[in-house]
């Protein structure tokens, strides 16, 4: 199976247990498979709301000619999320452990390749088509169960098929089509390069092209790092909405938490994905990490306001990659990571006490 399905023991090996505290680890859901290997039958059972899923992969921002190492942020954020504190807030009892994509065998057919070489980027964005044809089905899957996925790690690759999968997944759960989704990202890059095979780069493009891509809204692009077609496309298309980091931080001509409220009056109204790319917020390792980007504070900020205004349907975040840390054991992503996801989960308990 491509779909590692944690196990109750898997769990309880991450969880460091303490007299008189409650971690979440204690507390989160895990599938029973005991009876039956059908893993899609027992979330359809399960009473969680939320599903948390890991994409160790970093194919995809490599085929882009960026750095590796968003394959490293499952692990450290999975571990650290299931031992922070269960209590009033978050209980825990609302999210399920689903496991990870196993992409060893992609990951062993990249690791051969020459990334300098341009047949070899052809090859890897091939690859990158077949982590497509992997996640698209366990997102319809989540998404067709009624659940709210929470997808940790890859490259911005992923946002393909999490839109393409929530499209289908919201089709199959209501028996009516659902021509597309709108999405929200967070981000220095537009990730709308062309159609010129599949990478970290050009993931809504894709999403676009292929009509699952209703509205698309970016907060917090970099003038610098987009090119001019991009730009241009962004103005003439108005399917797009784009909010530049230099408008909100340098000319000071928006406020961040208005660039947001822009984007959610933009593309929140309907079914929405969220999506945050690690390499927005300053000094985080990642793919194409930044001296220049939002804080901490403004990312868990960005992820609330989201949360618990909008309709979403998944949340991702992208290319975090601990392993390019200059500590050894880089503990920090993971714990900031931990932090987005609670956020999430937070606001949307309250969204749903809203509006559900």
């Amino acid at each position: 199976m491509l779909l590692k399905v944690y196990s109750q023991e898997d769990v309880n090996t991450m969880v460091k247990r303490r007299a008189g505290e409650v971690r979440l680890g204690e507390r989160v859901k895990v599938l029973d498979l005991s009876a039956d290997d059908n893993w899609e039958l027992a979330l359809s059972a399960s009473p969680a709301r939320y599903v948390l899923l890991g994409l160790p992969e970093d194919i995809g921002v490599r085929a882009n000619y960026g750095r590796g190492g968003a394959y490293s942020a499952w692990n450290p954020v999975v571990a650290t999320l299931l031992n922070v504190q269960s209590n009033r807030y978050f209980t825990g009892d609302q999210l399920l452990v689903l496991g990870h994509i196993d992409f060893s065998e992609l990951m062993q057919k990249a690791a051969a390749l020459n990334f300098q070489d341009s047949t070899d980027v052809a090859v890897a964005r091939e690859l990158v088509a077949e982590i497509d044809e992997m996640v698209m089905p366990i997102i319809e899957a989540i998404v067709k169960a009624g659940k709210e996925p929470v997808i940790v790690g890859g490259g911005h690759n992923n946002a393909f098929p999490n839109i393409r999968g929530a499209v289908s997944g919201l089709q199959k759960r209501f028996n009516k089509p659902y021509a597309a989704i709108d999405c929200i990202n967070c981000d220095a890059h537009s990730d709308l390069r062309p159609l010129e095979g599949r990478h970290s780069g050009n993931g809504f493009s894709y999403a676009l092209a292929s009509g699952d891509l209703r509205r698309y809204a970016m907060v917090g692009l970099h003038e610098i790092f987009n090119t001019e077609a991009v730009i241009e496309q962004i103005h003439a298309d108005d399917r797009l909405h784009a909010t530049f980091f230099e408008d909100i931080f340098v000319k000071g001509e928006d406020g961040f938490s208005e660039a947001v409220e822009e984007a959610i009056q933009f593309a929140g109204k309907e079914f929405t994905g969220l999506e945050l790319d690690l390499d927005t917020i300053q000094n985080i390792p990642s793919s194409a990490k930044t001296s220049s980007g939002i804080s901490t504070i403004q990312a868990r900020k960005f992820v609330h306001m989201v949360a618990s205004k909008c309709n979403v349907v998944y949340f991702h975040i992208g290319e975090a990659a601990p392993v390019l840390s200059h500590i050894k054991t880089d503990l920090k992503t993971g714990k900031l990571i931990a932090y987005l996801i609670t956020d999430y989960l937070k606001a949307r308990e309250f969204w749903h006490a809203q509006y559900s």
